[in-house]
C-alpha cells in the first residue's frame, strides 16, 4: 500500500478560531427557515385591537361581576352610615346591577299595584269583577327606564360639555340604577291599604334614594361652574321629586271604598 503526503492547510493550525462556516443556501431559503428558529414572526401575529362601543366585547367587562357584589351594593344604598356608602362602585362600575334593579322595580310596581287594586276592589265590593290594567306595565317600563338610563346619560353629556370629564357614563348609570333599589321593598309594602302608611313609605324611599344621589353626584357636580352646578342640582332634585310623586299617584293610590253609588268605580285613586 502506498502513502501519499498531503500538505496540511495552514488554517487548520490556527485552531477553531480560524474556521469559518458559510451557508450555501440562497436568500430565499434562509427567509423560509427564519420562522422555524423558535422566535415567532411578528408579521404573522394576530393582535386584537380595542372594541368599539357598538360591539358586545365593549360592554362585557361591565357585566362581568359577581352576584354577591351586586347584592352588597344594593343593600349598601339603604345604609347611609356604611363605610362603603360613598365608594359603592369601587373598584369598578358595573351595568349588571343597574339593569336588573330597574327591571325588578318595574315588575314590583306592576304586581304590587295590581294586587293592591284587586284587594281594594274586593274589600269595597266583594261581588265586583276586577280586570288587571296591563297598561300600567308599559307605563312603569317607560318611567323607570327613562329615569334610570336617559337621565344619567343626559347628565353625563352636560358634564362633558361643561368640561367635567372625571365621571364616566357607566358610573353615572350605576349610581342612578342602584339608587332605585329602595323602591322595590317600598312598592311591596305599599300593598297595605293604609294611605298614611303609603305616604310615609314613599317619603322614606324619597329621602334614602335622594341622599344616595346627592352624596355620590354632588362631588362631581362641584367640579363644574357654580351657576351650572346650581342649575343641575335643581334639575336632578326636581326629577327625583317628580319620580316619587309619580309612583305615589300612579301605583300607590288605591284605597277601599265602603259606600258605592250607582255607576261608580269600585276602585278609586287619590293623592
Amino acid at each position: 500500500m502506498a502513502y501519499v503526503a498531503v500538505d496540511a492547510d495552514d488554517r487548520l493550525e490556527e485552531g477553531p478560531e480560524g474556521l469559518e462556516f458559510k451557508s450555501f443556501l440562497g436568500a430565499d431559503a434562509r427567509a423560509d427557515q427564519r420562522p422555524q428558529s423558535g422566535a415567532p414572526d411578528r408579521d404573522h401575529t394576530t393582535r386584537k385591537g380595542p372594541s368599539g362601543f357598538w360591539t358586545v366585547e365593549y360592554y362585557q367587562p361591565y357585566f362581568d361581576v359577581d352576584t354577591l357584589i351586586v347584592l352588597k351594593r344594593c343593600y349598601t344604598t339603604l345604609l347611609p352610615t356604611s363605610p362603603s356608602y360613598l365608594t359603592i362602585l369601587t373598584p369598578s362600575a358595573d351595568l349588571y346591577g343597574p339593569f336588573w334593579v330597574p327591571t325588578t322595580l318595574i315588575l314590583a310596581l306592576f304586581l304590587s299595584s295590581s294586587l293592591a287594586a284587586s284587594i281594594s276592589s274586593y274589600l269595597s265590593d266583594p261581588g265586583a269583577a276586577y280586570d288587571y290594567d296591563f297598561g300600567l306595565l308599559s307605563l312603569a317600563t317607560t318611567i323607570v327606564y327613562t329615569y334610570a338610563f336617559a337621565v344619567p346619560v343626559l347628565l353625563w353629556i352636560a358634564l362633558r360639555y361643561l368640561g367635567v370629564g372625571e365621571w364616566g357614563v357607566a358610573e353615572a348609570i350605576g349610581v342612578w340604577g342602584y339608587s332605585l333599589f329602595v323602591w322595590i321593598p317600598v312598592s311591596i309594602l305599599c300593598v297595605i291599604p293604609i294611605s298614611i302608611l303609603r305616604w310615609v313609605l314613599v317619603g322614606i324611599a324619597f329621602c334614602l334614594s335622594g341622599y344616595f344621589l346627592v352624596t355620590n353626584v354632588y362631588p362631581i357636580l362641584a367640579m363644574a361652574d357654580a351657576k351650572a352646578t346650581r342649575l343641575l342640582i335643581v334639575v336632578v332634585g326636581a326629577l327625583h321629586a317628580g319620580l316619587a310623586l309619580t309612583f305615589k299617584v300612579l301605583f300607590f293610590s288605591y284605597y277601599v271604598v265602603h259606600d258605592i253609588g250607582p255607576g261608580a268605580d269600585p276602585v278609586r285613586r287619590f293623592l
